[in-house]
């Protein structure tokens, strides 16, 4: 977004994350945001703003780490700012498939027409995410061995795939913004609180 801080920038009268944020205190039992910069401003929306270990390098598993430091119950669901018509289900489905599972980490994956050819494929969307704050230890000696990548590092635990599409689901609910104009655009569409489950890092 041109070296703007993306959390920051306004969708429907609020900033990113400040949405984000909306959408997930239902969810969870709170919420924490991982930023390293405009911290006061971040802070007025969320008590809780950590930044990445400083002089680390890491991308976005830099705010899983961060994340599962500070998390004070068994799960730990992350999002990224800038998906801000996530569903208000997510971390019950989220949840439920961990349950179902022998697994410690569930993803999100959509199912996504391709306009080309008009067949539907399935696209993950790796930080959003909920783990077992048990992963902490994996993810420390993975990044320690220089690891960086989301999926090659949840692939190493055999995440369970959460999947968006079917019927009754937002087609939009995982819609990405990488740019001011992508974010105009979305302003004009549509947009989509269960029980709290997990902490949450956004």
């Amino acid at each position: 977004m041109g070296g703007l801080d993306k959390g920051l920038q306004t969708f429907r009268g609020q900033s990113l994350a400040q949405g984000i944020v909306h959408l997930l205190r239902p969810q969870v039992f709170r919420v924490m945001i991982n930023a390293n910069r405009n911290l006061a401003a971040y802070q007025s929306f969320c008590q809780e703003v950590w930044p990445d270990p400083e002089g680390e390098l890491m991308g976005p598993l830099a705010g899983f780490l961060v994340g599962l430091t500070h998390c004070h119950s068994p799960y730990l669901m992350t999002t990224p700012c800038d998906t801000p018509m996530i569903p208000s289900d997510l971390c019950l489905r989220m949840r439920q498939a961990l349950s179902n599972s022998n697994a410690q980490i569930a993803m999100v994956r959509t199912l996504q027409a391709n306009p080309s050819s008009g067949t539907l494929k399935l696209k993950t969307q790796p930080v959003l995410c909920m783990m077992d704050i048990q992963v902490r230890a994996h993810l420390m000696n993975y990044l320690n061995q220089g690891g960086r990548k989301v999926e090659t590092w949840a692939q190493e635990l055999n995440p369970v795939w959460v999947d968006y599409g079917q019927e009754g689901d937002d087609p939009m609910a995982f819609c990405n913004l990488n740019t001011l104009n992508e974010l105009k655009a979305l302003e004009t569409m549509k947009t989509q609180a269960t029980p709290s489950l997990c902490d949450a890092s956004s």
